[in-house]
């Protein structure tokens, strides 16, 4: 499809200066609607449509003698379904086709805008629609000098915005050679057509015909254009400026670095690993196998490339091996007086604890060295394990390192691993020594008891390298491969229990108890470091807030029982916030945190006082968890007389129902020695209970407890009031060891039992308790069961 430019009978319009076909401006014209920005007087751009439903009219204006049509910009979210009538904006501009061509369901042709048109009345209603339009004439009734002025103005504006954005240039060029500077109605259009406005206001630049409001809208539509460009070009050179300026210091850099380096100044980033490496290795005694391997490693490193993956593999070896304390260790300052001010700071009670400690110590002052020892601290959770490891450090004068081995299921975490794995590091040692610079440190290993066990290998078995002293002097390291004298560390481990750390490793150790607190101890340990500690963490002066002793005891009792002291801690932390916001809210001078104002603090007790049960069949034993020592009441009772059973209640474990069968047993086949109706148990059907039964129970300890609870149903008299008993018991009668004594004796102190049955194989353990965890208690050691039941069931 084409369109030749008829130009023989064309005229210059004597207002426009365009050059219109004919000497008559047609009255009707076909409609084209275009989308996007509309199309002015004074611009000549191609269009594109689609060619259905509009090929026809392109066709129909080809056969015209004018080859003019009509375009009026529609919405791009118009929907089909509206009528074109309906949509068509005021005005629209009639256009010369002077060149088209179609192809893939388009049409495209270059429109050369004529006039402004605008629609009298519509001669067809479906495509291609043809109607009748009036051309608008530029009115010029204006002011010949106020145009003149706009036209200079648009002028001005125009030449302001070629420097600032080349872009409009040719287009400008385009259109200056093409019409008159001096004509200002297609200056006014061009200017408007020229910028990015958006299709809205150039729509107002179209339908205004009037010259100078079109002349201000575009005067003002060129002005923002100018400020937007000063923006982008503001932007553009602050952005190259910071790249020049980095690109400047980058040469700059890159040419320093060269003449540092011809001049010998400085080296290249390998030559200065390098040398550094060897700093780091200086004055360190290194063994003959360390120093070998360092030095042929080193080599390797001067040959890779920077970039290769085995230069960094080197490099990071070199790192590690260069930053072990080969040889380094700290003096020997060990001052007994001194250890035993430290921990009497840091640590209320514990006093057999921290002779044991001295004692520890006092040996390696007088053979003048501490190697090759495992101290094991076992005790219930948040009592000091862990704060006695850094007192022993301190005391020492030597670097501390912690880490826990709880849930640790990869013993490379201990040896470290090859280096041959990606993201491959030493173990928890090597880094201990790294971090402390010394081959003698402290080292604690906290939570040895929860250590785990996986296909990845068995950390525990891996301790026993490590903590062995007999091995300990070669321990091998996977990832340097190379071996490290660990004799001269001293090793602290931590444990709730024995129970659970395997019977290898818990041979190499040297275990220490620390079985819990009694309440007075609690008491001083809240008033001398717990107490003030939460005060300064709250920035609370101590005249502000205060604390009875009172109150610290009903807080020790009524919520904070367990063996250890976080609880308490937690507790005393709690009255301090609370207390804090009423120092804040009330502008209270001072607190004074009574017993009597507990419960605002910290609501209701936890802990109700413990009743001690009495009564026929009731006993009161004694037991020992992880948490400490408890009191452990036993009931039996007499269901029926109507024939012979025995039923356990309580949560028992396997332990204690044999304790159970077996203490039955014995009453049974020893009624008449002790005093019983034989035939007792032959028709009665007995229920032995055990309380809490949602808490699981079992060890061995409770056999003669079960036991005088049978008898005393038995005599049917109760047994003496003010008695605790712990022990097993044998089918034969012989009474047997059992542990925790230091526990079970706090447990009964604090129900204020004073009168405690312990088997005579304890009695050794209870001479080594302290003064005051044995003040006010009478121990009493049976043998054999008759023993028991002597105490309990005096003859009368």
């Amino acid at each position: 499809m084409s369109i030749e430019n008829e130009s023989t009978a064309a005229e210059v319009h004597p207002k426009t200066g365009l050059i219109v076909p004919g000497q008559e401006r047609p009255a009707q014209l076909y409609i084209l609607p275009i989308q996007g920005r509309p199309f002015l007087p004074a611009q000549v751009l191609p269009v594109q449509i689609e060619a259905n439903p509009w090929g026809k009219t392109i066709e129909r204006v080809a056969h015209t003698a004018h080859k003019m049509v009509s375009l009026f910009r529609i919405g791009d979210d118009i929907s089909d379904a509206i009528p074109l009538k309906d949509i068509v904006p005021k005005t629209g501009c009639a256009v010369r086709i002077l060149q088209a061509s179609s192809g893939e369901g388009e049409i495209q042709f270059v429109a050369e805008g004529v006039q402004r048109v605008e629609i009298v009345n519509w001669l067809t209603d479906k495509p291609p629609y043809l109607v009748e339009v009036r051309y608008m004439e530029n009115d010029r009734a204006e002011s010949e000098t106020e145009i003149k002025a706009y036209a200079m103005a648009l002028i001005g504006a125009l030449k302001e915005l070629l420097p600032i954005n080349p872009l409009y240039s040719e287009e400008l060029k385009h259109y200056m050679n093409r019409f008159s500077p001096n004509d200002p109605s297609p200056l006014a259009d061009l200017a408007a057509a020229i910028t990015t406005a958006s299709a809205e206001e150039l729509q107002e630049v179209l339908d205004t015909s009037l010259l100078i409001p079109r002349m201000k809208k575009s005067l003002a539509i060129l002005k923002k254009e100018i400020e937007v460009a000063k923006l982008q070009t503001q932007i553009r050179e602050e952005v190259n400026k910071t790249i020049s300026e980095r690109q400047r210091e980058f040469f700059l850099h890159e040419q320093l670095k060269v003449i540092q380096k011809e001049l010998g100044l400085e080296k290249d980033d390998k030559t200065a690993e390098v040398e550094g490496f060897n700093a780091r290795m200086k004055d360190k005694k290194i063994p003959a196998a360390v120093q070998s391997r360092f030095d042929e490693e080193l080599k390797k490193l001067q040959i890779l490339e920077t970039g290769s993956q085995e230069y960094a593999v080197t490099r990071n070896y070199l790192d590690w091996i260069s930053q072990v304390p080969w040889g380094v260790e700290k003096e020997q300052h060990i001052d007994l007086k001194k250890a035993r001010k430290i921990l009497d700071q840091d640590h209320d009670g514990l006093t057999d604890v921290k002779d044991r400690i001295i004692e520890f110590l006092a040996v390696g002052a007088y053979k003048n060295a501490i190697s090759g020892a495992i101290m094991l601290l076992v005790g219930p959770p948040g009592v000091g394990k862990t704060s006695i490891g850094h007192s022993i450090a301190s005391s020492l004068d030597r670097p501390f390192f912690r880490f826990s081995v709880g849930g640790m299921r990869d013993e490379a975490e201990i040896k470290g691993h090859r280096r041959t794995y990606i993201g491959a590091m030493p173990g928890k040692i090597v880094q201990a020594l790294k971090e402390c610079q010394v081959m003698n440190p402290v080292i604690m290993l906290d939570e040895i008891d929860k250590i785990g066990i996986s296909h990845q290998g068995d950390p525990a078995s891996a301790l026993l390298e490590t903590l062995d002293p007999e091995q300990n002097i070669n321990f091998l390291d996977h990832y340097l491969d190379l071996r490290l004298d660990l004799s001269k560390c001293l090793f602290i481990c931590t444990a709730n229990t024995l129970d659970s750390i395997p019977t290898p490793l818990l041979d190499r150790m040297d275990t220490i108890r620390l079985s819990g607190y009694l309440a007075e101890e609690k008491l001083a340990i809240a008033r001398h470091h717990l107490w003030p500690r939460q005060l300064e963490r709250a920035g609370v002066p101590n005249g502000k807030l205060k604390i009875t002793d009172a109150a610290i005891k009903g807080i020790i009792n009524g919520y904070a029982r367990e063996a250890g002291v976080r609880n308490l801690e937690k507790q005393l932390a709690k009255i301090v916030r609370k207390s804090v916001v009423e120092l804040l809210n009330e502008d209270a001078k001072e607190i004074n945190v009574k017993a009597s104002g507990l419960e605002h603090y910290l609501g209701s007790p936890v802990f109700r006082k413990e009743k001690n049960l009495s009564g026929v069949g009731i006993i009161t034993g004694l037991a020992w968890t992880s948490l400490g020592g408890a009191t452990l009441p036993i009931e039996a009772s007499v269901v029926h007389q109507q024939g012979r059973s025995f039923k356990l209640t309580g949560q028992l474990g396997d332990v204690m129902k044999e304790s159970a069968e077996l203490a039955y047993s014995f009453i049974s086949s020893h009624l008449r020695e002790l005093g019983a109706d034989p035939q007792f148990y032959d028709r009665a059907a007995i229920h032995l209970h055990v309380p809490e039964g949602a808490t699981p129970k079992d060890g061995p300890s409770a056999g003669i407890t079960m036991a005088s609870a049978l008898l005393s149903l038995a005599l049917n008299r109760a047994p003496m009031k003010g008695f605790a008993i712990t022990g097993e018991l044998t089918l034969t009668g012989h009474v047997l060891a059992i542990g925790g004594v230091r526990e079970k004796v706090i447990a009964a102190k604090r129900l204020g039992i004073h009168q405690i049955i312990v088997p005579e194989a304890n009695q050794g353990d209870v001479e080594e308790l302290p003064e005051y965890v044995k003040e006010g208690v009478s121990f009493h050691f049976a043998s054999q069961f008759r023993d028991v039941a002597k105490l309990l069931f005096p003859v009368q």
